[in-house]
């Protein structure tokens, strides 16, 4: 925790640090703080200074840096340093306030929190300062007394007060300037490359020992230090006096335009009516193909080429649909890996998903892309990569996703992008600490996901697209084992429900053996279409065609006449062609039968079957006699062999040759489940998909009332430290002084710990606070504070 911060912290009003809990929602994550020192030692927290980095626009990033190079930056010296009026950096700095990545001293001196500074190691291609280089224990009192007799100042005094002046002369352009007059000739030219391509560069260390030489003389008037022999570096005020006056840090206060175009908006949300009904009917196609026809993969991993363009042929998808919805049903876990099918399956949560109603399926697999860290539809070198295979990039793709939506949604309303160039120039400037190689890279394949998805349309974002992007910040990670906020957020779910509300649950049947849907089926209706007709169109308006194999072929699963017609008047009017042909493909169905059988049972004696086949106890197997001497059972032959030897009889086994195979017993294989396959060959436990599908994260406290609770608490508190010992050692008789201590430090430092109460009853706990004879302190069973009576602990552990 930075004392610094902390300090500030307890001077602010309760509108800036409910700005400062609502932009760094990390800090108020369960268990949520109480206390501001606990706040200051999140805020502070190095992974989540990362985070928050990454949600800030460039100009916040230009100033940080600028920051770290001057020395007691205040709002005016940054200004100046930059170039630019005050009242262009006053907005910036105050967003870096607001996420407590810096703040101002009483002084007006900026601080920046620790985490900051080790994202540049090197802040606007400059080196350490040379306080760094000459307080260095490897520079001697004579090589200091040395370097002041070269810059011209008096060589007596302590080596504190020599630094500092040797420092302002190098610090000061006109001085440098004075010392390079008398320099070897090229010694400006090759100081210039490490002002400017610095501040570390590679050089030949014979040179640095060489008299005459450039390289000697800026290492002896301290202008070039050397960490090792071949590499030389230039401290931070050396190369901002080469820079010159003039020299100003790179500042875009401005974004960058989006060339856009005009576009119909009742057009894009005609097209999201259509794509966001199709993308539930597909998906449902897809799994219900994989439950036929489990989806091998490759020995290398992923779904290979051949099966994705059988799978899109199988089912109608385009191919560049099929890929992209594998990839989501994965990530939603709608479709995992099944050792015993040996391939990829539907899961439970799928049959689950399919009864849900159409918007929240389509929140579900929306949610799912949000957050999956794959792009399905991005090329490389000309090629996509392997469906569900390893992807490197991982989260840096997910974070463009969630970069490209919110630059979309500030777009006007009624424009769509004209120029995706101009788009990414827009998104690097909102996100800067994305790479900007695979920005470029995976940007057009968000669009053409968003697209798919019904996000976008005409390269405008449809409503659908902005309730997602409002999103961007609680997206969650693709191996949640909850349900994130997203598919729940209100927003979101009144445009899913919008987006399907013109889904058409009924057909026109015509004479011509035709079904006509005009508009959007419902994955309902489709779903009943596709099983007894062929679909012959899709868009505006889908076409199916009834024909006698494909009533034949719902015959086959299980449907009667009367079933099959009864469930089409139900969507429609049946006309009489329709039900002749269905009618006579019925009675016509089944004139030849074929029969699966488990195996063969011979024998030379028909008696001996004859009395196999009446047997009681073996009525499970099914036994029928076919001939005299051959009997069928509808178990397989291990199954029936078991029995038969049970039984009394000595039956062996036969191959298919007809030769008498007996082969040593093995253990049986142990079970094993579903375990759900993500993309990047990230696998899930089967508990992560079976949790039930309301599961949710607890949520955080509301910013503004935790503020306010925070600021009360800090008042109250005044006076109160240095009682938890006291309190503990008086109150908790029943623990020893080691676990009094290790109480303590629930209290002082909010670290876990395992407690006993007297009546057995166990509790994991961190983030305490004494209350009169109470402890109360977050419980990680409960999810939330409650109170243990310091009395009755009778145990404390140290909880890993």
């Amino acid at each position: 925790m930075e004392d610094h911060l902390l300090g500030w912290l307890r001077t602010l009003d309760e509108d800036r640090l409910a700005r400062i809990l609502a932009n760094r929602p990390d800090a108020i994550s369960a268990p949520w703080p109480r206390r501001l020192d606990t706040l200051a030692q999140r805020l502070s927290n190095g992974f989540a200074v990362m985070e928050a980095l990454r949600t800030l626009p460039l100009p916040c990033l230009q100033l940080a840096e600028s920051c770290l190079v001057l020395r007691d930056p205040t709002p005016a010296r940054l200004a100046q340093f930059l170039g630019a009026p005050a009242a262009a950096v006053t907005p910036w700095l105050d967003l870096l306030y607001d996420h407590a990545l810096a703040w101002p001293g009483a002084d007006g001196v900026i601080h920046l929190t620790e985490g900051v500074s080790r994202w540049w190691s090197a802040p606007l291609g400059l080196g350490e300062p040379l306080d760094h280089h000459l307080s260095s224990w490897t520079i001697s009192n004579d090589a200091l007394r040395a370097l002041a007799r070269r810059l011209g100042l008096p060589p007596h005094g302590n080596k504190r007060r020599t630094v500092t002046r040797a420092a302002e002369v190098l610090a000061d352009p006109a001085r440098v300037a004075a010392l390079l007059e008398d320099a070897p000739e090229g010694t400006r030219a090759f100081l210039d490359r490490f002002a400017w391509e610095g501040p570390a560069r590679d050089v030949d260390g014979g040179r640095f020992v060489t008299p005459g030489t450039p390289e000697k003389w800026a290492a002896d008037h301290g202008m070039l230090y050397r960490p090792n022999w071949n590499v030389a570096e230039m401290p931070r005020e050396v190369a901002l006096c080469l820079r010159g006056p003039g020299y100003h840090p790179p500042f875009a206060p401005d974004a960058p335009e989006v060339a856009t175009i005009p576009v119909d908006p009742e057009e894009v949300d005609h097209l999201m009516t259509l794509a966001a009904p199709h993308v539930v009917e597909r998906c449902a196609a897809l799994l219900d193909n994989a439950s036929k026809t489990p989806l091998p993969l490759l020995k290398t991993g992923g779904v290979g080429v051949r099966e994705v363009r059988r799978v899109a042929r199988e089912t109608g998808c385009d191919e560049d649909e099929t890929r992209l919805l594998l990839e989501v049903c994965a990530v939603a876990r709608l479709l995992a890996w099944d050792d015993k099918s040996g391939g990829m399956v539907p899961t439970e949560r799928f049959d689950r998903w399919r009864l849900d109603e159409g918007a929240a399926r389509l929140r579900v697999l929306l949610s799912a892309w949000w957050r999956m860290e794959r792009s399905s539809l991005r090329r490389s070198d000309g090629k996509y990569g392997t469906v569900l295979g390893d992807d490197p990039a991982g989260s840096a793709i997910a974070r463009v996703r969630r970069a490209v939506l919110p630059v979309l949604a500030r777009l006007p309303d009624g424009t769509a992008v004209a120029d995706r160039a101009s788009l990414v120039r827009a998104v690097h400037w909102h996100a800067p600490l994305l790479d900007q190689a695979l920005l470029a890279d995976c940007a057009p394949a968000v669009l053409d996901e968003a697209t798919l998805l019904g996000l976008l349309a005409r390269e405008a974002l449809t409503d659908l697209g902005r309730a997602l992007a409002a999103l961007a910040g609680r997206a969650g990670d693709e191996n949640d084992d909850c349900v994130p906020h997203v598919e729940h957020d209100p927003g979101l779910v009144e445009a899913s429900t919008r987006a399907l509300a013109g889904v058409r649950r009924s057909a026109l049947f015509g004479p011509d053996l035709t079904a006509v849907v005009t508009g959007p089926p419902s994955a309902e209706l489709a779903a009943l279409l596709d099983r007894v007709a062929e679909r012959e169109s899709r868009g505006a308006a889908s076409v199916w065609r009834f024909t006698t194999e494909s009533v034949r072929r719902a015959l086959d699963r299980g449907y009667d006449a009367d079933e099959l017609l009864g469930e089409l008047a139900e969507v429609g009017t049946v006309p009489q062609p329709l039900d002749y042909l269905v009618r006579d493909t019925a009675r016509r169905h089944g004139e030849v039968t074929v029969t699966s059988v488990g195996c063969v049972v011979q024998a030379s004696d028909p008696a001996l079957l004859a009395e196999i086949a009446g047997h009681r106890r073996l009525a499970r197997l099914g036994l029928r006699l076919l001939a005299p001497t051959v009997l069928v059972s509808a178990a397989d032959a291990e199954r029936t062999l078991a029995a038969l030897r049970e039984n009394g009889y000595a039956p062996v086994p036969v191959s298919d040759t007809g030769e008498i195979t007996i082969r040593r017993a093995r253990a049986d294989d142990p079970p094993h489940g579903r375990l759900v396959l993500l993309p990047g060959g990230h696998v899930a436990e089967p508990a992560a998909f079976e949790a039930p599908a309301h599961a949710l994260a607890e949520p955080a406290p509301d910013p503004r009332e935790h503020a306010r609770r925070l600021i009360e608490t800090s008042r109250a508190e005044s006076g109160t430290q240095g009682r938890t010992w006291a309190v503990i050692g008086r109150m908790a008789t029943r623990l020893s002084t080691a676990q009094q201590s290790l109480l303590g430090f629930v209290v002082d430092r909010g670290v876990r710990a395992g407690i006993t109460l007297t009546d057995g009853l166990t509790a994991t706990i961190s983030h305490g606070e004494l209350r009169g004879g109470a402890l109360d302190a977050w419980c990680e069973e409960a999810g939330d504070y409650l109170e243990f009576p310091l009395a009755e602990i009778v145990e404390v552990r140290g909880a890993y």
